[in-house]
Parts: structure tokens; C-alpha cells; sequence
């Protein structure tokens, strides 16, 4: 009995004693279950030191954590560490809660935008947030549900009441003014949000209204207020972590913190941020910088897919090739590829922010309704022409959004650029000065070294670049270039560079959606999932409660055929001449609640465009665009002078879509001999050509050409007449006169050498005659003008001089 009271006394001694409470302003508790986790930038780094200074300021020297993740330090446990956040930060700038995203742009004013404060103001009317583009794009063609202009976006927002507040130089904020005005439609001044999905009753009433069901469940799942999907290729983060955090295409994390699972896909590689060439990440054994090219085409793989077009990656329907177990190509966005030449610039090392500046990707600020009113670099800010250096050429060139080249005094170069873009990498020798691009903001990588450009990728490479006029100076340019670009001033006063220098574009023709919304179908609103956001800063996708955001409908996809080659010409927004590609062709089937066709393979009108007739034309959009595959090696002559297909004519081979296509056993004449057949391929009632075809022979317009600035368009007759030069082989070779050698001499040459010609020679054969003719035309124009001069000195002059009345002639 004395032994149990002296150990019951014993340990309620211990249970009672005082012991000295734990300083946890002085440790960081976050690390007894993430230890091992990666810093979030490396040690001594600028953005490290502010950290640690935020975090000493609030009284945790040792905990930097709290300083971007907010929460409770003064615990070990998960659930009571991940709520709340210290009485300092309440106070002051920081975390208002525990933040498990610290980038969501719903909270990240509270983390990122202590010392980003521009970017994250300018984010919320970014296109990449409003994504305003792509929904006036589908609306179109829903039967151009709100025109021209950009209405809605994903979330209600407006401009600043200060125009002077928008991010740029004050040449850069004059230019966007004076295109605000240019193109209103494209630049509103306020956005409203999109309109709910509607649910299988409205659309039995009104089925255009299938349009935001097919927005909702497919398109805008990419915009940085949402995670985006959890499917391989597509795992990013949120916010500002949507770019600078990675992500592997399967989504696993493969750091050291033995907390977080390296088998449930959704995970960051690893926890670190990526941004500019001085921030080094280590995964592994390797150490980058930069934000690599993967991490933009996690969205940029649909639409325009300038991303993984960057890359060389073109989408097919093919599941080759196969790999050791005979497993077929795994599916990458949801998509399978097929490798093509990638974009020089890609081949060179260079990402996509050596080109894309801050206010491309951030935003300035104020809203823009679709990429061309959003990019501020144009070719010519680095490449300059042959007969001007970038720095010579004015403000606008090739900026214009008129139809005339832009006109003025240089632009030189910049000797500073804004502070906020200082926080990056800054060249240490600016050499004679910061490229300036057409806009007038300063390109902050890329530096004038005398008649030399000096760039400093984020990579860590440099690269020397020889603008155009210096190689021609050089005699470094082949002859095909001069006449392209040097003697043919039209093609630089006209065109985009990448209009001969892309040689190959994703082209995927008809974009058949079906909107089913039969026995019950219901899908994921990603938008509405997005504005389900908590305190957290998370939104309802990042919770895992995928249910509640189901909406009625369920979309699929196809289409009729992929191209590559040669993308036909039309002129683009800024009044040049471009590659086109399939916009939104959408050709709609929206299934009722009773599994019967509400509307089959239909293309909507649009009766506000003009000269389009009393029943409207076609919504199917072909959209210009940069395809970002440019090649050093510009694609042929012939393939734009005389290609039916550059003109806007059509591929050629195609059938009449109108018509139903039944096969099966059938008469010599075509008639159908079985009573019960199948449609092989069912009409499309208002597609009268085929998707490939812009205009016909008349010229007359069949669809759209962008549906967002006002100089979109097909080729107009004048550009069609100087473009097209098919059946020129035939104005030597449709007619030979017998024994006629002065006509007929060079193509006899082949004649007589049974055709073993090369083309180099045949090249040369035409080099002879067209010399031939030029000289045999001037040596003529010099004998009339000699034949003149003799008749006006035979009558008039030696005549005079011989008449005594005028003596005074000699």
C-alpha cells in the first residue's frame, strides 16, 4: 500500500511540475513532420532574405514557413497547425489563415503580393484569369450570342478608373490607349460573368443555350482562379503556382518530405518556386532555372496549341509508337502525338518567357479580349528588316492594326525599365541599351551590343543574334532571302514574318460537339468549381467534393480531319497577312432528356456580319494566328503563289458535306440495292463546301476569319491577284511552235535530253530567258528612245538650221 501511494504521489508530482514552456518563436515546428522538404527558394537568394526578414519582423525568425502558409507554429499537430495564423500577421501584410496554396489567386494578395504587388493587382484582368477570348470565340459560334464584343468573362471585373495605372512605359500606355479606342470590341472596359450552365429543361426550350454547358464542362478549365483537371499532363497549381511552381505530367511529388504521398498523383515535383534565370530548382540531381516549356503547355494544348506546337508536338488520332511491353503511345492532355520540326527557338533553348514578357502572361492591368490585344512582342523588336536595325524602326512596326506599315522616328533603346521587373534577373552589362518593343516597353533580356542583340535567356544560355540588316551587310543572306525580304518590301511591310517562316500548323478541320443531356448525364462546371473558394484560398476541386459541381449535359469532342502542311493565308487584326487555322468550327449535336437529336451536326448563322444576306452566314471561324513552329528555313515560293489552299480556295479532293454519304452494295449507277442501310456519314445541312474553304471562286465569303478585331478577313481580290500564280509553268510550256528555235530553244534543251533535267538547271534555263527578255526589253527601249532623238533632231532641228529665216539655229 506505501509502494502504490509513493508512486501515485510520484507521478502526480510529475503530471503538476512546472516545466519551461517551449520558445516557438525561436523554432519551426512545420519541419517535425515536413522535414526534409525542399526550401522554397535556395538559401541566401534575395527572395529567401525577404522571407526571413517577414518572418523576423512577426517574431519567428526560425519559422519562415508561416510567413507564405500562415497557420498555427505553436503546435505538433496537423490539424490544429493548419488553421489560423498568428495575431502579427492579422495586423500586418500576411497570411489571414493557413494557406495551403499560398499562390491561389484568391488569397495570394495576402503572400505573393507582399513583394509582387503589380503582378497580382494586374492578375485578375489577365487572359489567362478572364478568359475572355475563348469565350466570345465559342458564343460565336453558338450564333454570336454577344456580337463582336467581349461581354462575359469567368468572373465579373473592370479597368482601373486610372488609365495612367496600367503596367508599362508611358509610350507603352499611349499606344494601348490609342488601340483601346481603335478596338473597343475587343478591349471592354468591364466584364460580366459567364451565365450559369443551364440545365436540361432551358435547353430543351432553347437549345444555343448547350454553348455554356460545353464552355463550363471543357473550355475554361485551364484559367489560373482553378486547379485545372487531374489528368496526365494537365496537373499544375493555382494562381501564381499555375507557372512557377512544377508539376510532372503525372502529378507525383518527388521531393524529401516524407509527409507528402509519391503515389497519389495531384502533387507538386517538387517545393520549389521557378521563375527567372537567377533561381536555380534541383530535382534530383539536376539543377534548371527558368519555367520550362512543359509548364505552359499544361493549357496551351487545346485551341490555337501553340504550346506543345512549340515543341514540335502535333496531335493525331494514331497510338503509335508502341513501348517494351507493346503498351500503345499513352495519352498526354488527353491526347496522343506525333513529333514534327519544333519551333527554332525551342531547338535554341530558349522558353517561352525569353520572348513572352510579364505583361503578356501577368496582364497590364486592364482587360483585353483575346491574344493579339494581350502580346506585345512582334518579330521585328529583335530581327528588325533588311534595311532597318530593330532600334531604327518606329514605335507600331508591324503593331499596326491598319492595313498601312507604320511610319515615324526610331525608337532607339531604353536605359532602365521598370523596378517591379528588377526583382528578376537583371543583365549585369546593358550594353548600349534595352531593346524596345513595337509598343514601347523595353525588352529587359535582350540588349543592344553594337549592331548586335545580346540575349540572356532564362535558361542560363546567352545568345548572340545578328539582326537582319547586319547579315545582309554580311552577304551571310542566300539569295532566296534577299528576294523575299529585302527586294520584295511588301513582304515586310505586309506580312507577319511567320508567314513564310512557320512551316507547319495544327489543323483540325470541323469541331463536332455533342451536348448530351440524356437519361440524367451530368458533368464538372469548372468555373462554378473555382468560385466555390474558402478562407483557405482553396477552391472546390482542391477539397476533392467533385460532385457538387455537377451540371446537367455531358460534352464530347471529334472532328472530321487533321492537317499540318501549309496553312492557308487571310489577314489578321493588325491588317497583316498570316496563317490561318481552325478556330471554333463547331458543328453542333445537342442531345434532348429523351435521347432524340435537339439539334444534328448544325452550324449556327451569324446575321450581324456583313454582306452576309438575309440568312446569315456560316458561325464556323477560321482564326489567324502565330503558330509558333517558325523554322530558319522559310517554306516555299510555290507553297503560297500556287496553292489553291493559300488563297482561301480549299483543299482539294474534299466532297459535298450537304449530302448524306450511304455505302454499301450498290448499281453501276449508284443506286442503293439493300433496303436496310446505315448512314455512313450524315449531312451537315449548312456546310454547302468544306471546312477548308474560305471563299468561293467569286470571292464570296463562306466563314469567318477571326471574330474579334475588325481588319480579320480572308485574302480581299487585290491581295488574292498578287498572291496567285498558278499555272504560271504553263505560259512557257502550254505552247512549243514547231522549228520555232527563237521561242522555243531553252525548252527544246530539255526536249533533247529526254526530259533529264534537274531543277536546279531548269532554274537557270528561266534565269537565261527572263535576262534574255529584260535585256532584249531594254536594248528595244533604247532604240526608240535613239529613233526619237533622231527624228526630232531630223525634222525639227537640221531642218531649221537649214532655213535662211533662222539664221540664228546653228
Amino acid at each position: 500500500m506505501t509502494k502504490i501511494l509513493f508512486l501515485f504521489a510520484f507521478f502526480t508530482a510529475i503530471l503538476f511540475a512546472k516545466t519551461a514552456p517551449i520558445d516557438y518563436t525561436k523554432k519551426n515546428n512545420c519541419l517535425k513532420c515536413h522535414g526534409g522538404i525542399e526550401h522554397i527558394r535556395e538559401e541566401n537568394s534575395g527572395m529567401s532574405k525577404a522571407i526571413a526578414k517577414k518572418a523576423a519582423e512577426a517574431g519567428y525568425a526560425k519559422n519562415s514557413c508561416i510567413v507564405c502558409h500562415g497557420g498555427n507554429p505553436a503546435t505538433k499537430h496537423k490539424h490544429k497547425a493548419h488553421k489560423g495564423t498568428i495575431k502579427y500577421f492579422l495586423e500586418h501584410k500576411g497570411p489571414k489563415e493557413f494557406y495551403p496554396a499560398p499562390g491561389s489567386s484568391w488569397i495570394n494578395q495576402n503572400t505573393c503580393g507582399m513583394c509582387h504587388p503589380n503582378q497580382v493587382a494586374s492578375q485578375m484582368n489577365s487572359l489567362m484569369m478572364t478568359e475572355q477570348g475563348k469565350i466570345q470565340g465559342a458564343m460565336w459560334s453558338f450564333g454570336g450570342k454577344e456580337g463582336y464584343t467581349h461581354v462575359n468573362g469567368n468572373y465579373k471585373t473592370a479597368n482601373p478608373k486610372d488609365p495612367h495605372s496600367r503596367l508599362g512605359t508611358k509610350e507603352y500606355q499611349a499606344y494601348m490607349s490609342e488601340l483601346s479606342k481603335l478596338e473597343p470590341q475587343a478591349f471592354p472596359k468591364e466584364m460580366q460573368q459567364l451565365p450559369p450552365a443551364p440545365t436540361a429543361e432551358e435547353v430543351e426550350k432553347d437549345p444555343s443555350l448547350a454553348v455554356f454547358t460545353y464552355l463550363r464542362q471543357e473550355c475554361l478549365r485551364c484559367h489560373t482562379g482553378s486547379k485545372g483537371r487531374s489528368r496526365r499532363g494537365d496537373f499544375r497549381g493555382i494562381g501564381c503556382s499555375s507557372c512557377h511552381v512544377p508539376y510532372s505530367n503525372a502529378g507525383l511529388y518527388e521531393g524529401d518530405d516524407k509527409s507528402i504521398s509519391k503515389k497519389e498523383p495531384g502533387h507538386m515535383l517538387v517545393h520549389s518556386i521557378q521563375s527567372s534565370r537567377k533561381v536555380k530548382v534541383a530535382v534530383h540531381d539536376v539543377n534548371y532555372s527558368g519555367v520550362p516549356t512543359e509548364t505552359c503547355s499544361t493549357c496551351h494544348n487545346r485551341g490555337k496549341r501553340i504550346g506543345v506546337s512549340y515543341q514540335g508536338l502535333m496531335e493525331t488520332e494514331y497510338k503509335a509508337t508502341f513501348d517494351a511491353e507493346g503498351n500503345a503511345q499513352p495519352k498526354l492532355h488527353t491526347k496522343r502525338y506525333i513529333h514534327m520540326k519544333a519551333d527554332v527557338h525551342f531547338q535554341k533553348g530558349m522558353l517561352c518567357q525569353d520572348c513572352h514578357t510579364s505583361n503578356d502572361m501577368h496582364g497590364d492591368g486592364f482587360l483585353t479580349g483575346a491574344n493579339l490585344g494581350a502580346v506585345e512582342i512582334e518579330c521585328q523588336d529583335c530581327h528588325g528588316t533588311t534595311k532597318k536595325y530593330p532600334w531604327e524602326l518606329p514605335l507600331g512596326y508591324s503593331d499596326e492594326f491598319q492595313t498601312t506599315p507604320k511610319m515615324g522616328k526610331a525608337r532607339g533603346v531604353a536605359q532602365d525599365v521598370a523596378s517591379y521587373l528588377k526583382q528578376g534577373y537583371m543583365p549585369k552589362d546593358k550594353g548600349d541599351g534595352y531593346i524596345i518593343m513595337a509598343r514601347g516597353n523595353p525588352l529587359p533580356k535582350a540588349v543592344k551590343k553594337g549592331n548586335k542583340i545580346l540575349m540572356h535567356l532564362a535558361s542560363g544560355k546567352d545568345i548572340e543574334l545578328k539582326p537582319l540588316k547586319l547579315l545582309k551587310e554580311e552577304e551571310a543572306l542566300s539569295k532566296k532571302a534577299l528576294v523575299a525580304m529585302d527586294q520584295i518590301t511588301a513582304h515586310n511591310d505586309k506580312m507577319e514574318c511567320y508567314t513564310c517562316h512557320a512551316t507547319w500548323a495544327p489543323q483540325c478541320y470541323g469541331c463536332h460537339v455533342k451536348i448530351d443531356y440524356s437519361d440524367g448525364k451530368q458533368n464538372v462546371d469548372y468555373v462554378k468549381m473555382s468560385h466555390d473558394q474558402d478562407i483557405h484560398g482553396t477552391t472546390g476541386g482542391m477539397r476533392k467534393s467533385l460532385k457538387k459541381y455537377l451540371v446537367d449535359g455531358k460534352v464530347t469532342e471529334t472532328r472530321s480531319y487533321l492537317r499540318w502542311e501549309d496553312p492557308m493565308l487571310g489577314q489578321n487584326g493588325e491588317g497583316r497577312i498570316t496563317p490561318l487555322v481552325p478556330g471554333c468550327q463547331v458543328t453542333v449535336t445537342v442531345i434532348g432528356k429523351d435521347g432524340k437529336a435537339l439539334l444534328q451536326n448544325h452550324i449556327f448563322k451569324v446575321p450581324n456580319v456583313e454582306g452576309a444576306g438575309a440568312e446569315g452566314q456560316n458561325a464556323i471561324d477560321m482564326s489567324p494566328i502565330q503558330p509558333h513552329t517558325i523554322q530558319k528555313e522559310a517554306r516555299s515560293c510555290e507553297s503560297c503563289h500556287a496553292s489553291k489552299k493559300a488563297l482561301g480556295l480549299g483543299i482539294d479532293g474534299t466532297f459535298d458535306p450537304s449530302k448524306t454519304t450511304i455505302i454499301d452494295i450498290m448499281s453501276a449507277d449508284g443506286k442503293i440495292l439493300p433496303k436496310q442501310v446505315d448512314e455512313q456519314i450524315p449531312a451537315i445541312k449548312n456546310l454547302k463546301h468544306d471546312y477548308s474553304q474560305i471563299i468561293d471562286a467569286n470571292g464570296t465569303q463562306l466563314m469567318t476569319v477571326g471574330s474579334h478585331f475588325k481588319l480579320s478577313q480572308p485574302l480581299d481580290k487585290k491581295q488574292r491577284e498578287k498572291l496567285d500564280r498558278r499555272g504560271v509553268c504553263l505560259s512557257c510550256h502550254a505552247s512549243i511552235p514547231e522549228g520555232n528555235l527563237a521561242v522555243s530553244a531553252m525548252t527544246h534543251i530539255a526536249e533533247m535530253a529526254e526530259l533529264n533535267i534537274d531543277n536546279k538547271e531548269h532554274q537557270g534555263i528561266l534565269n537565261k530567258i527572263l535576262n534574255i527578255g529584260a535585256w532584249l526589253q531594254v536594248l528595244g527601249s533604247i532604240f526608240v528612245l535613239l529613233l526619237f532623238i533622231y527624228i526630232v533632231y531630223t525634222v525639227f532641228i537640221k531642218k531649221k538650221s537649214i532655213n535662211p529665216r533662222n539664221r540664228g539655229w546653228k
